[in-house]
């Protein structure tokens, strides 16, 4: 059946009547903009974000301490736990205005392949692994990638060690001190007879740290340790899987009675770097970083070339086998959304 061509009566009918509806969403734009610039809206305040609900956030007034429900305009970026913001406070909801410069971002892929952004402006990565679910090493090595090229200090903390046989779980511990002779700070805690909170208390105060690991390692019990009466919710690991169930679902900003702040991310099993380039990844191993830039030849794969500086460090055995194995899988997944 052919197509019904319009009169130009209808034609006209057709594009009034669209016209009105842009008319009228402009003017609700207008309205909305409006209530957010009327004279309910208290003086700009600096503040941080300490929330994310959606379209809206949760800022604290760097003044007065106050926590307050924030509407974002929509000239302003999107902002994450641990941003700087200009707001003004409001009744019932205030508004973000602007957005301060970040020191860092740490950002990761999510399940879509999708870049998702975590938190910003943090000192330290509290990477915790834990006897269950099983701790493997490329995991870590991704997580330090991500510290190391956002210049954010990882630091190791082996959580549950009431838990720990030194015979069955051999290979934890010296996967663990590994990373320790690499230079890495490592803390090792428990939360059943407080081993190594008050060591843990004091490398935290004064610094903003973002805790990550595998869903089920304790980091909300870790955090209701060091911060009684914050009661996170703790979700008790899957006994089939021995895999942990996702507790937290946005990252929130907590402050420690002693000083400083930490921001417990949602758990994740995986910690894709795809979207990174190769150099980043070989920048990300320390061990790896002293001998870039000084091979043969400039654009060196680091791979068969001659006068390679990276390929004989790994010869004279100041690159473990294993860590480069682990480099090479991570730059073979470059590129391949997860």
């Amino acid at each position: 059946m052919a197509k019904r061509k319009l009169t130009r009566r209808q034609s006209w009918r057709i594009q009034k009547i669209q016209d009105e509806r842009s008319e009228r969403a402009g003017k609700r734009a207008n309205k909305a903009e409006s209530k957010l610039q009327d004279t309910h809206l208290g003086d700009e305040e600096f503040g941080v974000v300490i929330a994310h609900y959606g379209v809206q956030i949760d800022v604290e007034s760097k003044l007065t301490g106050d926590v307050v429900r924030c509407h974002v305009r929509a000239n302003v970026p999107a902002l994450v736990t641990g941003d700087r913001v200009v707001f003004h406070n409001g009744n019932p909801t205030g508004v973000v205005v602007a957005q301060e410069e970040r020191d860092n971002i740490l950002e990761r892929p999510d399940h879509r392949g999708q870049l998702k952004l975590v938190a910003a402006n943090i000192n330290h990565m509290l990477l915790v692994v834990a006897p269950f679910p099983e701790a493997h090493a490329n995991l870590i090595d991704r997580y330090l990638i991500a510290a190391e090229t956002n210049d954010i200090e990882p630091v190791l903390l082996l959580n549950k060690t009431d838990l720990i046989d030194p015979a069955k779980h051999a290979k934890l511990i010296r996967m663990v001190d590994s990373y320790e002779e690499l230079g890495y700070r490592v803390v090792r805690a428990s939360c059943v007879n407080e081993a190594g909170l008050s060591e843990l208390t004091e490398f935290l105060k004064d610094h903003t740290t973002v805790f990550v690991g595998q869903s089920g390692v304790g980091k909300s019990s870790l955090i209701n340790a060091l911060m009684p009466g914050t009661d996170t919710r703790v979700g008790a690991l899957s006994e089939s899987s021995q895999k942990g169930r996702h507790t937290t679902t946005t990252a929130k900003l907590f402050h420690f009675p002693s000083g400083g702040d930490l921001i417990d991310s949602p758990g994740i099993r995986e910690f894709s770097l795809w979207h990174m380039q190769p150099d980043d990844v070989y920048g990300g191993f320390k061990e790896i970083r002293p001998f870039l830039g000084l091979c043969k030849f400039r654009d060196c794969h680091h791979d068969r070339e001659p006068g390679c500086a990276v390929q004989a460090a790994l010869e004279n055995g100041n690159i473990s086998a294993n860590r480069w194995q682990s480099c090479q899988q991570i730059i073979q997944g470059l590129g391949q959304p997860k």
